[in-house]
This record gives structure tokens, C-alpha cells and sequence, in this order.
């Protein structure tokens, strides 16, 4: 690693190094990036994931807060929007101190036309029906809790961010009843929340970030604060007036254009 403010390069963990399990098979052909970006921005869809991974982002030794975040992109769980919402938030994160943890995570092997109906329904369902990804997002927790020592983590501060899908597969995680992978803290983005929900008090603490005119319905982050109130968890919800779906880090000129900031002092009163 380099001095001063450098960071190391960032350090990629298959989740499945000996094959999926439950007999999961691959799809066939390599992974395929789609270019999206305009204007020389890169924005990359992911598509045909085989082999699940981490890729772990390390703030330079002197900024890190002990601090980690897995951080799921969306995609309707059929791409991943894997820079916008991946690559691009793990280096940001690294500036507030984290580890920023991006997570490649494999589709969910039902159909689309089923699996809709499923992710908006009752929460266990939803869970059985996404237990492929949910399966390498829970692989994701116990590495870097298992490494958190040699990455420079406190394993009772590590976080999930998921953004849209994302968000949903990351609402899934802290309503899991095992202590094991459920992360210690939520940072949920345009999430799709299931109607149905078992949030309790051992849900953690969350941060939530929508827009009004997002045609995946603010309703759904509301849904999931109410439920986080209900349980007396300590919640935090900002909906902006304006940002669509998908706004990531954008600079639109959009009222969401302030997330960033007000995650950065939702951490800083010590939700990590």
C-alpha cells in the first residue's frame, strides 16, 4: 500500500471458490458488461454472472473508522448496475472512512414473470424466491466478517447499502433472524419492499433515500420505516421532491443529489 492518502488496490473474493451450492449451474458463456454511460461516463449493466464475488475497496489506514459496507447494486435482479451503483459507491464510501464492499451476485432462477409478483409480496416468499442472491449476499457477510481483522474491520460494524433491487435483496438481510450475516446497520436506496414484512428489534438501524416521482413507488420506503418504527428501531427517511429512479451519485440538479450528504451525518452520529 502506498502512503499518505493512496489506497490499495482493491482485492477480489470469489464467495463460491469450490462451486455454488444446492447444485446451482452456471449460465453458459462469460459474464457480459454493457456500456450505458453518456458523455464519458462509465455505466456498466453486468450481465450472465457465474461466479459470484466480492470486491473489497480499503481506505488508506489513516481514514478508516473500523467501519465496512456490502454494498448490493440494482438491477430488477436481472443486470447489475454494477459502477453507478457499485464500483462507483465503494470509492465513495472509502472517503467517509468504510470499507466499501461491492457485491456480484447471481440472478434469481425462476422466471421473470413469476419472480415479480413474488419480490412485492410476503417477505419470506419473497426470500425463498430470491435465495440464490440472498444466498451469496449472506456468503458476502461471513467473509468479510471472518476477514475483518486483516481488512481492518470491526465485525459488529459492518453495513448493507442496496440500491432498488438491491435495496431489496439488503431490506431481506436485516430481517434475517441470523445474527451471523444480518448486518448491523441499513442504508436502503429506492428500495422494492415486499407488502408483507417481519421486521422485529433485532432488524438493525436503517438510513432510507427516495424520490417522490420515482416510478417504483416512494410507498416502498415508507413501508419499510413504518415497519422499523413499529419494531422501535432507530429510522431515518429522506424523500425528495425530485431524482426519478436510479439517481446513484448522479449530479442532476435533482433535490436527491443530497443523499450523499446526509448518509455522511446519519454515520457520523454512530450508525456503524
Amino acid at each position: 500500500m502506498g502512503g499518505g492518502l493512496l489506497a490499495a488496490d482493491p482485492i477480489e473474493v470469489r464467495l463460491w471458490p469450490g462451486g455454488a451450492p444446492n447444485g446451482w449451474k452456471a449460465p453458459a458463456g462469460a459474464e457480459k458488461f454493457e456500456e450505458r454511460g453518456k458523455d464519458g461516463v462509465q455505466d456498466r449493466s453486468l450481465t450472465n454472472i457465474g461466479d459470484p464475488a466480492i470486491t473489497v475497496f480499503l481506505p488508506p489506514p489513516e481514514r478508516r473508522n473500523g467501519g465496512a459496507l456490502l454494498i448490493a447494486p440494482g438491477g430488477g435482479y436481472h443486470h447489475l448496475a454494477y459502477d453507478k451503483e457499485g464500483l462507483d459507491i465503494a470509492r465513495w464510501v472509502n472517503t467517509l472512512g468504510l470499507v466499501g464492499v461491492v457485491l456480484k451476485y447471481r440472478m434469481p432462477d425462476m422466471p421473470a414473470a413469476s419472480l415479480r409478483p413474488a419480490l412485492f409480496g410476503d417477505a419470506k416468499a419473497a426470500a425463498q424466491a430470491v435465495h440464490v442472491p440472498l444466498e451469496d449476499a449472506e456468503e458476502a457477510m461471513r467473509i468479510i466478517r471472518g476477514r475483518a481483522k486483516e481488512w481492518g474491520i470491526a465485525p459488529q460494524h459492518v453495513g448493507m447499502m442496496g440500491f432498488s433491487a438491491g435495496g431489496h435483496l439488503a431490506a431481506l438481510l436485516g430481517m434475517s433472524p441470523n445474527k451471523e450475516v444480518r448486518p448491523n446497520f441499513l442504508a436502503l436506496l429506492y428500495p422494492a419492499i415486499p407488502e408483507t414484512l417481519y421486521v422485529t428489534g433485532e432488524t438493525p438501524p436503517t438510513f432510507l433515500a427516495h424520490a417522490d416521482d420515482d416510478a417504483l413507488s416512494a410507498e416502498n420506503s415508507v413501508r419499510f420505516y413504518l415497519a422499523l418504527k413499529k419494531a422501535k428501531v432507530p429510522a431515518e427517511m429522506h424523500i425528495f421532491a425530485g431524482g426519478g429512479h436510479g439517481f446513484g451519485l448522479k449530479k442532476t440538479g435533482k433535490t436527491s443529489e443530497a443523499w450523499p450528504e446526509r448518509f455522511a451525518a446519519w454515520l457520523k452520529r454512530g450508525h456503524h
